[in-house]
């Protein structure tokens, strides 16, 4: 069946990384150094920040985030301004636009394809979509910090499908995970994995967004 909504996950599917990963932001260890020149090892702060992101039941508040890597690079007290300069905004881009995200979000409006985010992440993802000029595209953003929940969690899901206001089997979601796809799948969703790393397209997998039907 030809869906008729889409609900794409935004890292690694919609938008990439500046620098390469997605967290600690990119700035991260030029600004920590500006504050304290002697600070211990980032690899083993930066371990210790995914470590709790992973075993946080939803997306913690960023600047938890924060304080876990300042604590294990020894800044178990970190000063206020410290705290908002890794708060505040990047002074460039932070995320890049994959080349083939444009075209195919033009292609599907034009189709009158409804469109939603569904995206682990913190709620500013909505500000970075807009100044893409992304954020026009979609109906709305179910995000796991606002929801309180991450993927595979069905209340994701089933957010990103209320902003469709379609029926479950009507909704393709595409991410970058086949473990959260398959999730989907479970719950009535069509589902697609976008591995960009894959030599060709096969079964469930493409490797493009313009290969979309």
């Amino acid at each position: 069946m030809r869906a008729r909504g889409v609900m794409f996950d935004a890292g690694g599917v919609l938008i990439g990384p500046v620098g390469g990963r997605w967290n600690p932001r990119y700035d991260f260890e030029v600004i920590v150094l500006a504050h304290h020149p002697g600070a211990g090892s980032f690899d083993g702060a930066i371990a210790a920040g995914q470590r709790f992101l992973d075993e946080s039941p939803t997306t913690p508040e960023r600047v938890e985030y924060h304080r876990v890597m300042l604590a294990a690079l020894g800044i178990g007290e970190p000063s206020a301004r410290l705290l908002d300069e890794l708060e505040a905004p990047a002074a460039g881009p932070v995320v890049e636009v994959f080349p083939d995200v444009r075209r195919t979000l033009d292609r599907l409006q034009a189709e009158g394809v409804r469109m939603s985010v569904v995206s682990d992440s913190w709620a500013g993802l909505v500000r970075i979509f807009e100044s893409l000029d992304l954020a026009r595209y979609f109906r709305g953003f179910a995000i796991s910090e606002v929801l309180g929940c991450n993927k595979p969690d069905p209340r994701m899901y089933a957010e990103g499908r209320r902003l469709l206001g379609l029926e479950p089997h009507e909704c393709l979601f595409i991410d970058d995970d086949p473990a959260l796809v398959a999730a989907a799948r479970a719950l009535g969703f069509q589902g697609l994995t976008l591995d960009r790393s894959a030599a060709a397209a096969s079964g469930t997998v493409i490797t493009t967004l313009d290969q979309l039907p």
